[in-house]
C-alpha cells in the first residue's frame, strides 16, 4: 500500500460511523496480535529503556562531536 492509497483509506474512514471505525481499530489490533507486529518490551528492555531516559534528563549522553571522534579512531 502507497502512501496516497493510505492517506485515501484514511480520508474515508474518517467519514465512517463510530462503530465502522471501532470495528477497524480492533481489526488492525487483531492483526498486529497475529502477525506478531507489536513489540513487547522484556523487564530488562524496560530497565534499559528508564536507564537511557534518566541519562538524557541528567545530560549523561555522548555529545555528536565525542561520538564522531570515537568513529574516526577506529576506522582508520
Amino acid at each position: 500500500m502507497t502512501k496516497p492509497e493510505l492517506e485515501l483509506l484514511l480520508d474515508r474512514v474518517s467519514g465512517w460511523p463510530a462503530a465502522a471505525q471501532q470495528d477497524l481499530l480492533d481489526s488492525i489490533a487483531e492483526i498486529e496480535s497475529r502477525h506478531d507486529l507489536i513489540y513487547r518490551l522484556s523487564d530488562g528492555d524496560r530497565i534499559a529503556v528508564q536507564r537511557g531516559l534518566t541519562d538524557l534528563r541528567e545530560n549523561r549522553l555522548a555529545s555528536d562531536e565525542t561520538v564522531a571522534a570515537l568513529f574516526n579512531r577506529f576506522r582508520t
